[in-house]
């Protein structure tokens, strides 16, 4: 079954950007957070709260409906698949993404997308993220 990254803890979060950092490294082969699938920000304030801009699986993407040539597939269970040699640089996806989770890369001039990997989970060392089974497909 496939699973979806989920962020249900994030009142165990401290901002270490451990998982942020190992996305980029990991994905994206830099040490620059901002090429992270994973985006951790505060919501404003002395004393905000913690918030994750992450993908959030869904099951008819509309990232990948708005991608023409293809790069953006749906995945099987939710979220997508990215092809970065189809890639056209259009950000069609960024516009379309309902949770405002994909960003794009003006250097490589390719959309920086989860790919629901689970790499940014083994790197947490609160465990406020997790892998879930996503009940679909």
């Amino acid at each position: 079954m496939a699973k979806i990254l989920r962020a249900a803890c994030m009142n165990r979060c401290i901002a270490c950007y451990s998982c942020m950092l190992a996305c980029a490294r990991v994905n994206r082969r830099s040490f620059s957070p901002k090429l992270s699938a994973i985006q951790i920000r505060t919501t404003g304030g002395l004393q905000s709260r913690l918030v994750a801009d992450i993908c959030r699986g869904c099951p008819d993407p509309p990232c990948a409906a708005a991608c023409r040539s293809g790069a953006l597939a749906p995945r099987a269970g939710g979220g997508v698949r990215f092809k970065p040699d189809k890639c056209l640089g259009c950000r069609d996806c960024v516009g379309a993404c309902i949770a405002h989770a994909i960003e794009f890369d003006q250097e490589s001039r390719l959309p920086v997308v989860c790919i629901q990997c689970g790499t940014c989970t083994r790197f947490c060392p609160h465990n406020v993220l997790s892998m879930e089974e996503s009940g679909r497909g």
